[in-house]
């Protein structure tokens, strides 16, 4: 079977699926345990992939286990196609945030959207930075140095945006 180019998110699948055969559901919670902290996947996107990685014969299907739950596993070609994911160049990080797109339009808010805004705003990189702190603390004492990287590079994203809440305009 020729061998595909796959995307980050299909990456990401079989990158999971290096520690075992897992279910969509597994991977979910896996990728946010794991991944959830730096990178986003949607349900939607995970069991979108899973029928094409499947397709490509990067993962093979299970025995269906409790309410038809279907484990997946990766293949040696699976194997082979998320070592070059890993060669190729990485490309442009998409930066998206529903804060900042929100305080481009400033003018058109109130004060008091502006300030539930900001305030809802310091709350979750508050808690997501407390979170990230403590999972690259515990990657560290895994014994995870690649994990903890990864982690830190959350822990920074989210200083940096509770810096930046501070510099906004609030009228």
């Amino acid at each position: 079977m020729p061998d595909f180019q796959i995307n980050p998110t299909a990456a990401a699948l079989l990158g999971l699926l290096h520690e075992g055969p897992m279910t969509g559901g597994q991977l979910m919670a896996a990728a946010e345990r794991r991944l959830g902290p730096y990178w986003s996947m949607t349900r939607s996107q995970v069991y979108r992939e899973l029928p094409v990685l499947a397709e490509m014969g990067y993962v093979r299907l299970g025995k269906p286990g409790p309410r038809s739950s279907q484990p997946y596993a990766i293949t040696a070609s699976g194997k082979r196609a998320f070592g070059r994911w890993l060669t190729e160049t990485p490309g442009r990080d998409a930066l998206r945030n529903p804060v900042a797109l929100r305080v481009a339009f400033g003018q058109q808010h109130s004060e008091d959207q502006l300030k539930t805004l900001y305030t809802t705003a310091n709350q979750y990189h508050s808690e997501a930075l407390t979170m990230a702190k403590e999972q690259a603390k515990e990657a560290k004492k895994n014994d995870d140095p690649y994990g903890a990287a990864a982690l830190e590079f959350a822990v920074a994203y989210h200083k940096a945006a509770l810096s930046w809440l501070k510099t906004v305009p609030s009228e």
